[in-house]
């Protein structure tokens, strides 16, 4: 989990508003195998605030740069 949420942690975190920042925290009690399936596009989480970060996380890593 580290090489797809340590970039985003160091890129992106810090401009996300606090709601988001929130939903990140919320993301990091979830277990890495869930995780796994949801930034690999095998799944999608049940929760609305988890889906939000899952697709800022998601969108953040198919930028170009």
């Amino acid at each position: 989990m580290d090489l797809v949420l340590q970039p985003f942690l160091d890129d992106i975190y810090p401009t996300l508003e606090t709601a988001d920042q929130e939903r990140y925290h919320k993301l990091l009690e979830c277990e890495d195998q869930d995780m796994f399936g949801w930034f690999l596009r095998r799944e999608t989480p049940e929760d609305p605030d988890l889906q939000k970060i899952v697709q800022i996380i998601r969108d953040s890593r198919s930028r170009p740069g």
